[in-house]
């Protein structure tokens, strides 16, 4: 079940980054990740309420509050970097990169959490890092530079994408030991908690609050799905990661760039060059093989 937790999650996860693409295209980046962790916040407590769950609030320990405050610390900022990212370059540039964070976290598997590492992990990684190079190397088509006008020759990007992986690498490690003994969707909605507090402090002291009323129908509609789907991929993510093992988690997981770049030519025509296809495949191939 956890398995099949961890692909829903890659399947809604690749869809979040199309609609947040969408939603931020005329807005501050910081901004739109403050509004739509509000939507995702919402959703999460909508999933405890049901379950009953928050009654267990006071029986969490306060070295798993701790693990979950730093989680929440370690998502805020990489989801900030992340969608500035996204703002600045194409999907298909910072995508790849992004999931790079797969190599990390198995690493910080092997090392904090202790997880057994075999010869089959090493090639999958092996496979993950090379293509994410080679996708990284690839160069926009021009229908995607029309789409990121302005900031084709940005290449902060690259700075927010490798800030994003590390930080998402860190998410998935304190998560999994602050969710131990927590309930996967109560602590999904304690961690956003501190997320969302961390986003609106950073939009409040650049000042970006007055930007509200300026957002449009349109992007106000793409904010609240990608909320949404962000919603439900944490609850898929962080349930396959309590009962399941991190090192093969957070790799399926990190199959949202197979709907990413699907979505990305779809939307945007964003096309990939015969060099960024097969970084892809050996991507692919290097998540299947670390569930043999």
């Amino acid at each position: 079940m956890w398995i099949l937790l961890a692909f829903g999650s890659a399947f809604f996860a690749g869809i979040t980054a199309i609609l947040a693409k969408l939603g931020i295209k005329d807005m501050d980046s910081h901004l739109a990740t403050a509004l739509r962790t509000v939507v995702v916040l919402i959703f999460a407590w909508l999933m405890v309420f049901p379950k009953g769950t928050q009654s267990t609030i006071r029986d969490i320990s306060g070295a798993s509050y701790l693990f979950l405050a730093l989680s929440g610390l370690a998502t805020g900022g990489s989801w900030l970097c992340y969608f500035r990212a996204l703002q600045c370059g194409d999907v298909n540039k910072v995508v790849p990169i992004d999931k790079s964070s797969t190599i990390l976290t198995m690493l910080g598997a092997f090392l904090i959490l202790r997880e057994p590492i075999t010869g089959y992990m090493i090639l999958g990684m092996g496979a993950i890092a090379v293509g994410t190079a080679l996708m990284i190397q690839k160069k926009a088509a021009p229908e995607a530079r029309v789409q990121t006008a302005g900031a084709k020759n940005d290449h902060r990007w690259l700075v927010y994408a490798i800030l994003s992986a590390v930080f998402a690498s860190l998410t998935s490690i304190l998560g999994k030991i602050g969710m131990e003994n927590v309930d996967s969707t109560l602590g999904t909605a304690l961690r956003t908690i501190v997320v969302l507090f961390m986003a609106w402090l950073i939009v409040c002291m650049t000042h970006k609050q007055k930007e509200i009323g300026k957002i449009d129908g349109r992007s106000w509609i793409f904010l609240i799905l990608s909320g949404v789907t962000t919603g439900l991929s944490w609850l898929c993510y962080y349930r396959a990661l309590q009962t399941g093992k991190a090192s093969i988690v957070v790799p399926i997981d990190k199959l949202s760039i197979v709907v990413s770049v699907a979505f990305a030519w779809i939307v945007f025509k964003e096309k990939l060059s015969p060099k960024g296809l097969a970084g892809l495949i050996l991507i692919v191939a290097g998540t299947l093989i670390l569930l043999l």
